[in-house]
């Protein structure tokens, strides 16, 4: 097993090179994006979602590749990958890529990456400008199998993922379809410890009460 590792990371290597973010701010996007879909899918194992992972879509060409900031790919498994090698995921693509812009983004990059996710088989692209808050997104139309603009992207839900897309004056907000915000790692854990606080406070009135009750001679274990 380890040599096969070893043989698939030399014909498909597992980094290109370049970082995967230029600012925290940028990858704080990135992060955001994939751990709320990460959160939106933890109970479904047949849903992988990964952020900055190689995505070789062409057997034996592996300079054919590139690392979306964020893929969903439904019906392959969760689980750790040095890289996306489409033969050997049962030929499925991914079908859902994001992408955060960075200062160093150029016209002539992005449209590659266009080209890039029409020709291999993405059904919704979404790219974030958070210097702009300007999001855009295409979806795959299935007549002539080309990336077409979405129109109106404000309060747009998307097909395959079911979240919702707010565009404030301030921010992106990313609504899950219970209407719940992605959050970002901060913001998950203040929620975290706002929770354990509340549970702790929780135990704790209900030991008072057990203790009164027993003060009265009952048994709380007979109510």
């Amino acid at each position: 097993m380890t040599n096969t590792i070893s043989k698939l990371e030399i014909i498909y290597p597992s980094s290109d090179g370049q970082p995967m973010a230029e600012s925290t701010e940028h990858y704080q996007w990135i992060v955001t994006i994939e751990g709320g879909l990460e959160a939106l899918f933890k109970d479904n194992n047949n849903v992988f979602i990964a952020g900055d992972l190689l995505w070789y879509p062409v057997e034996g060409q592996s300079e054919i590749r590139r690392a979306p900031d964020v893929m969903v790919v439904f019906g392959r498994p969760k689980g750790a990958r040095g890289s996306y090698i489409q033969h050997l995921e049962e030929g499925i693509a991914p079908q859902v890529v994001f992408e955060v812009l960075s200062r160093g983004n150029r016209i002539s990059e992005m449209a590659r990456k266009f080209e890039f996710y029409q020709t291999y088989g993405v059904e919704e692209y979404y790219v974030y400008d958070h210097l702009a808050n300007d999001l855009v997104g295409w979806l795959r139309n299935h007549d002539d199998h080309h990336l077409e603009p979405i129109a109106d992207i404000q309060n747009w839900i998307s097909p395959r993922l079911g979240i919702r897309f707010e565009l404030t004056d301030e921010t992106l907000k990313i609504l899950q379809p219970d209407g719940t915000r992605f959050l970002t790692y901060l913001e998950q854990a203040e929620q975290a410890a706002t929770e354990k606080i509340a549970k702790e406070q929780a135990l704790d009135m209900i030991a008072k009460f057990t203790a009164k009750l027993r003060e009265m001679g009952v048994d709380p274990e007979n109510l």
